[in-house]
């Protein structure tokens, strides 16, 4: 029993540790996923919309506290009721995503008449979400997700039985240390090559460094809250700056680095066949014809049979991350390729809500796009706004350089942050900024360089 619970305690800890060093390097992302879910149209939960970023950096400040706690052995009747709460949790939540019906419809009251709406189904529970389609190329289906809890809420189980029967503190030996932070850290880093990312291994030895001052100068229950503060405060730390600054680990298609042109180029359209049966009105004979070749579709003596459209995929398309990636400006004339193919920099201003827009460092983004406009870049505002509110926001902070439209999801994909900064080369991503932390026009042109 003992070398299967330390077995359960390696995986699920480490797993823990990950999962919620993933969410915490994006925090404002896992917020607009929590948000999709509070939707009337999802969970009908609206009023948490508010508090979704405050909710998102708990719950991945309880994942990172609670998987260490599991190697450590600190509070574990706490550690893994919670555990095992959140696991529930969660296994739900992906099981709602897994059996929701993208047909199905809710009845809202409107001036007194019912109406019909359509039920939104998130296609991605973010329990990975970026991280796993920037590393392994898809993330997780709804139903694999749901399998994944499943599988930890199993390797749960053993660890909460020992620790409700245990009358003493699980706080480990310095044999149960030689085994759980070497295998520990194994595992995190084995987790951290699948998702492209050393991160969580320095943070691990973080953590795993002062836990260690920490038990030398102090035992008891002492020692395991100061533990628990110390990792919920270098996590907090860490949630912050990514917050602040961007994520430190970009899994996006719009990450630096990233050609928006060559991944455009990559998609490709499906190529299929389609067959229609025709009835010869003379002999009554039905047969089905490849539209690809000769068929009587305009010989009197056939019918088309109605319903019989037959459609064979016999080449895949290649969808492309960025196909929703279009600027279009007040005119409606699609600046797309204008600015991908343009040989001099081009500066995105990202407001993906001018409501929302944090308005305390626009007189320094001002001045950036105009030094930048002066010294020949393209300089862009995009928004997913409607005219009037746009143009109400330009005048009220005095921005001079002109605004486009684009998607309000695709503008949140391209910076976490509102406002935020991207810098295009040639349809090349070379340098993106929180606008909080606006860069001087000579940073961003030794970016552009």
């Amino acid at each position: 029993m003992r070398a299967l619970v330390l077995f359960c305690r390696l995986i699920v800890g480490s797993l823990f540790i990950v999962s919620g060093l993933i969410k915490a390097n994006d925090s404002l992302g896992f917020s607009y996923k929590l948000e999709e879910y509070f939707a009337e149209s999802a969970l009908n939960l609206p009023g948490l919309e508010p508090y979704a970023l405050a909710l998102a950096i708990l719950a991945s400040t309880a994942e990172v506290v609670l998987g260490f706690a599991v190697l450590f052995g600190g509070r574990m009747k706490l550690a893994t009721i919670a555990l095992f709460a959140l696991t529930v949790f969660f296994g739900w939540l992906t099981l709602y995503t897994a059996t929701c019906d993208p047909l199905g419809t809710y009845t809202v009251m409107v001036g007194g008449v019912a109406e019909e709406h359509g039920v939104t189904c998130v296609t991605d529970c973010g329990c990975f979400g970026d991280a796993m389609k920037g590393s392994m190329g898809r993330s997780l289906t709804p139903w694999e997700s749901f399998y994944k809890d499943a599988i930890l809420f199993v390797l749960i189980v053993p660890i909460l039985i020992v620790a409700l029967r245990s009358k003493e503190s699980l706080w480990n030996s310095k044999k149960d240390d030689i085994v759980l932070l070497v295998g520990g850290l194994f595992l995190v880093a084995v987790w951290s090559w699948v998702f492209t990312w050393w991160g969580p291994v320095w943070f691990t030895l973080v953590g795993f460094f002062g836990y260690a001052v920490i038990k030398r100068g102090m035992q008891g229950t002492k020692a395991e809250w100061v533990t628990a503060g110390w990792i919920a405060l270098i996590t907090i730390a860490f949630t912050w700056w990514c917050y602040s600054y961007l994520p430190v680990r970009d899994y996006r298609p719009y990450a630096v680095g990233k050609s928006i042109s060559e991944q455009k180029a990559e998609a490709k359209a499906p190529v299929n066949r389609v067959f229609l049966s025709y009835k010869n009105t003379l002999t009554g004979e039905v047969k089905e014809y490849d539209t690809g070749g000769a068929y009587p579709w305009n010989d009197s003596a056939y019918v088309m049979v109605e319903g019989s459209n037959r459609v064979v995929e016999v080449e895949p398309g290649i969808e492309s991350q960025v196909q929703d990636f279009r600027l279009t400006d007040p005119d409606g004339y699609e600046l797309t390729n204008d600015i991908l193919n343009e040989p001099n920099p081009v500066l995105l201003v990202l407001c993906y809500n001018v409501n929302k827009t944090s308005t305390g460092n626009l007189p320094a983004i001002a001045k950036l796009a105009a030094d930048a406009e002066a010294a020949g870049w393209y300089v862009y505002g995009m928004s997913a706004n409607g005219w009037e509110e746009i143009e109400a926001f330009r005048h009220q902070h005095q921005l001079a350089f002109p605004f486009t439209q684009g998607d309000d999801k695709v503008i949140k994909t391209m910076v976490r942050a509102n406002p935020g900064l991207l810098l295009l080369k040639q349809g090349r991503v070379v340098a993106k900024w929180s606008g909080n932390h606006a860069p001087s026009f000579e940073e961003a042109k030794m970016k552009a360089q």
